[in-house]
């Protein structure tokens, strides 16, 4: 038996305790993030509180207790806070590089389609793409627009579980209509415009 659709988007999501979030199935660690995030928010953009002054004043508060509490353990035979082990292993490292890896070989190969290949379907797709984040970051400051993606994060997973046949076929509909734009586009236009192709060197 195959997996069920909820499974499947669970899945898709990395299958974690991040995707849990994500779906609302721990609703305690989903609505954590959702209320400390329109907390800093509100601080950061309404009440006009400055992010670094913010974050020094919490590490200065959270040391000082820290500290106070380690020497009064140490002499009322207390037990000493409960922090964890406070260190990063090797393979989050490598897998955060490998991540990072891939996303800059990714821009370096589409630079290259551009500059050098003459790829005249990936400058529009990257041209349009950046178009839009433009667009976009002129509507929204940039922290607003990391609350706007946290509620959309926190939203769009769900509804899609949720009405995800609906929204399947909406957007089979659309892609359909767009690839025929596209191909109309092509071949009125985009087929018809010369580029050089580029020539290898050839190398002793």
């Amino acid at each position: 038996m195959g997996d069920s659709p909820r499974s499947s988007i669970h899945l898709a999501l990395g299958g974690d305790a991040v995707a849990d979030v994500l779906l609302w199935k721990n609703w305690i660690g989903s609505l954590i993030v959702l209320v400390s995030s329109t907390v800093f928010w509100i601080l950061f953009k309404i009440a006009g509180y400055n992010l670094l002054q913010f974050i020094s004043n919490v590490l200065l508060l959270l040391v000082t207790i820290l500290f106070f509490w380690a020497k009064s353990a140490s002499i009322l035979n207390r037990p000493l806070p409960p922090l964890p082990d406070l260190d990063v292993s090797e393979e989050t490292f490598v897998a955060v590089a490998e991540v990072m890896c891939d996303w800059g070989n990714r821009a370096l190969s589409i630079a290259r389609d551009i500059a050098i290949g003459g790829d005249l379907k990936v400058l529009l797709k990257v041209v349009s793409s950046l178009w839009v984040i433009s667009v976009i970051g002129g509507l929204f400051d940039f922290l607003t627009l990391i609350y706007v993606g946290i509620l959309l994060c926190l939203s769009v997973p769900v509804l899609y579980e949720k009405r995800q046949d609906q929204i399947d076929d909406k957007l089979s509909t659309a892609h359909s209509v767009f690839q025929a734009q596209y191909r109309k586009l092509d071949d009125l236009i985009l087929s018809k415009i010369p580029f050089p192709k580029s020539k290898e060197k050839k190398t002793q």
